[in-house]
């Protein structure tokens, strides 16, 4: 009776180291495709990582074009003002050396 309870036990050992056996080979398994999708998260965040900078690039670049498209019409403004500007002393320097010209004359 001892002997048979002692290969039963041995048999049910057996067979249980045989069971864990195949479970931690599950679960390496496991554990293996769980690492492989780590990576692809990991490669998908970065992905996501490169879209925010070309995002952030994008955005300074827009804004750029906008501070120029609303200040290239006042640059233009102001530039047509120094000229009307230049253009109106040019005129009362004429002016002026005719007055002179004039004064000069009636002096002599």
């Amino acid at each position: 009776m001892e002997d048979k309870v002692f290969e039963l036990l041995t048999e049910m050992y057996s067979k249980m180291t045989e069971q864990f056996k195949e479970i931690n080979g599950k679960f390496e398994k496991i554990n293996g495709k769980f690492e492989k999708i780590n990576g692809k998260f990991e490669e998908v965040n970065g992905k996501f990582e490169e879209v925010n900078r070309k995002l952030d690039e994008k955005a300074d670049k827009s804004d750029i074009i906008r501070l120029e498209n609303e200040l290239n019409p006042k640059v233009k403004a102001l530039f047509d003002g120094y000229k009307q500007h230049t253009d109106m002393l040019e005129r009362i320097e004429k002016e002026v050396t005719k007055q002179d010209e004039i004064i000069m004359r009636r002096v002599k």
